[in-house]
Order: C-alpha cells, then structure tokens, then sequence
C-alpha cells in the first residue's frame, strides 16, 4: 500500500517581505489572512504621529533618574559637611548675583510662584480630564503635591543660609524651581509633547532668575532639577500609556 505523503505546514513565498504587523497583505505568510491585528498587546498597538496614540514623548529614562538621585545625593552631603562643592557654589554665586538688573532676574524667577506655574498645571489637567484622562490629570497633580512634602523637610535638615540673607536658613533645595519644573513639564505633558520644548525653558528661566537675582545657590536649584526628575516619571508613563488607541475595525472575513 502506497503510503501517503505528510501534509507539510504551509510555508512563506520566497522573495516576499515580510510585513510587520502579522496578518497583513503580501506579509508572505498565509496565517492571519483576514487582516485582524493579533490579540497580542503588543500587535494591537498602534503606531502615531505627534500627540495621537502610539508615540513616546523624549523624556529621561531610568538612567537618568539614577544619576539625578546621586546628583541630588551628593549636592546635599556637600551642602551638610560644607565641603569644597559647597564652596565652589558660593565662589560661584558671588560671580552671578546681579549680573543682570534686577526686574528681569525678578520676573524669570516669578515664574516659579505657586499663583503662577500652579494655575497653568491646573488648566492642564482640567483639560485632560475633559479629554477623558482622569489617571494622567490624577498622576501630574499628585507629583505636585508631593512637592512640598519632598522640598520642604530637605530645607529644614539642610538648613542652609541664603547668598543675600545669611541670617535666614532654609534655602536648599529651590522650592520656586521645583514648582516651576513639574507644573510646565506635567502640563506640557498631559497636553502635548510640542509644548517639551516651553517647559524646558520656563524651568530654566526660573532657576536662572533666583540664581542672578540672589534667591538661591546654583546648587540649589540644581538640587531641585534632580529631585523632580523622579517626581515627573508618573506623568511621562501616563503620556505614554495613557492614551489608548481606537479599535481597529475588523475586515470581513473570507467565505
């Protein structure tokens, strides 16, 4: 009796591209030929442009959280021991503190105020909310209000004098610049990563104008960038994630 040949699993046609989404036409591979997206997270991801689903905005990854932790680590042994980076920040606000006049240094560090980057926040997540993303809007007001709880119990133990009030204390980290940071960066990141771009630069401006007008240390703004790197990650996962791409409408399938 002849016996009869084994069935051989169907293979791709040679000299086809393979397409990167399983399933579509002329992938080379007779699987999935209905043109449904796989029921894989992965595969039903959607690729986008902009601000629509499926984009990453450029935010730090966990990298530079760690090396914004050590940073602020080591920023405030200095500022305890006084050690010689200590040092070097005062040398080096002595050389920087009115530089500039001082109604423009005053203005960029008003930009840090609560009655100023708070509300821009605040409308931020009001429109997200609006938009139908309460777990972002929830994510970037909690990273503000964890600001205060960070910044001031550091100020206290650090206890360190100001560059034009010696007499007073608790000036390590920035207070004004951390304010700054999250509220134009969680703002910018519940409305549109174009907008990275403005929160950078209202954050700078800040730290510039405390640091020229006499406000703070370098250092202690710097103190403060750090501390808010970790604060942001929440935020940037919940512009990540957070926004879910439509169903893709099923093509009929083949009788």
């Amino acid at each position: 009796m002849r016996e009869t040949p084994r069935a051989e699993p169907p293979q791709p046609r040679p000299h086809r591209a393979f397409a990167h989404t399983a399933g579509a036409l002329g992938s080379g591979t007779p699987h999935r030929s209905d043109g449904r997206p796989p029921h894989t997270p992965r595969g039903a991801r959607q690729p986008g442009h902009g601000d629509r689903p499926g984009t990453t905005p450029p935010v730090p990854g966990r990298s530079a959280v760690f090396w914004a932790l050590v940073v602020l680590a080591v920023s405030t042994w200095q500022v305890l021991v006084h050690g010689p980076l200590a040092r070097l920040d005062e040398r080096l606000s002595r050389t920087l503190v009115d530089t500039v006049p001082r109604p423009l240094s005053e203005l960029a560090s008003d930009l840090g105020n609560l009655t100023v980057a708070v509300p821009v926040l605040a409308c931020a997540m009001a429109y997200a909310a609006w938009r139908g993303r309460r777990a972002a809007a929830l994510l970037a007001g909690l990273a503000m209000t964890l600001v205060p709880l960070l910044v001031v119990p550091l100020k206290a133990w650090t206890a360190r004098p100001g560059p034009l009030e010696p007499w007073a204390h608790g000036y390590f980290p920035s207070g004004h610049t951390a304010t700054a940071m999250v509220a134009y960066f969680g703002a910018a990141l519940l409305l549109s990563r174009r907008l990275l771009p403005v929160a950078a630069a209202l954050t700078a401006l800040t730290a510039t104008g405390l640091v020229l007008r006499g406000f703070h240390w370098p250092l202690d703004v710097l103190a403060s960038i750090a501390l808010c790197l970790p604060l942001l990650r929440w935020p940037v996962y919940a512009a990540r994630y957070g926004r879910v791409a439509p169903p893709a409408t099923p093509a009929p399938e083949k009788r």
